[in-house]
């Protein structure tokens, strides 16, 4: 079984600005990439679990949610840090309803655990 370091992405990754969507708007929070590179090097997967609630609020699109995505992965890789998946909840109970992904629900968490054979007592 596999062990993973679960991280938010707003106000973890980056500076939480509120509906971040480009690449401009993207701060890295000071000390992100070595702690993942800490956890990386003891044998754990790093897996991204974030709300985007933005996208149910219309205020941007799963295109621009993924272009970002693929951009902060970039910069994780040339941090020499693999990102093993970026799980999200694009839904919102105000506007989609309730959903079993948005946490604080476990949805994203419970998938990874199955995607990646994870003991979650190691995660």
């Amino acid at each position: 079984m596999n062990k993973a370091l679960f991280i938010d992405r707003d106000g973890v990754i980056n500076v939480d600005k509120v509906h971040v969507f480009r690449g401009e708007d993207f701060d890295f929070t000071s000390g992100i990439f070595d702690l993942c590179r800490r956890y990386s090097d003891k044998g754990y997967l790093i897996i991204v679990v974030t709300n985007q609630a933005g996208i149910a609020k219309g205020l941007y699109s799963e295109a621009d949610f993924l272009r970002l995505t693929s951009w902060m992965l970039n910069q994780f890789e040339e941090q020499g840090i693999k990102v093993s998946k970026v799980y999200h909840c694009p839904h919102h109970p105000d506007f989609t309803g309730p959903c079993k992904c948005r946490k604080p629900e476990p949805g994203m968490i419970l998938q990874a655990i199955n995607d990646f054979n994870l003991d979650s007592s190691q995660c």
